[in-house]
């Protein structure tokens, strides 16, 4: 019984702290690229445009999504970065 609450205090910790990451960086061939969470959320607001099932991981997430999804918003809101120099950080 012990363990099963040790590792439910764990999951629910370590689950928090990923909810909680302001900037993530993901590592890209053409360089990597950091997103700033906290700033997303503050200007997007609803966190169902990118996270369709709830919170946690994009289903599908990868290089054809973020360039369609991520430049798209960008595009579309004629803001924050469209041209590859501009996410990718070599």
């Amino acid at each position: 019984m012990k363990r099963l609450i040790a590792a439910a205090a764990l999951t629910i910790f370590t689950a928090g702290a990923a909810l909680a990451a302001d900037t993530l960086t993901f590592e890209a061939k053409n360089g990597n690229v950091a997103f700033d969470h906290a700033k997303h959320k503050q200007v997007v607001g609803d966190c169902k445009s990118c996270h369709e099932k709830g919170p946690g991981k994009i289903e599908g997430f990868g290089k054809d999504w973020a360039h369609k999804s991520c430049k798209g918003c960008h595009e579309q809101k004629k803001a924050g970065p469209t041209k590859c120099g501009e996410c990718h950080k070599k």
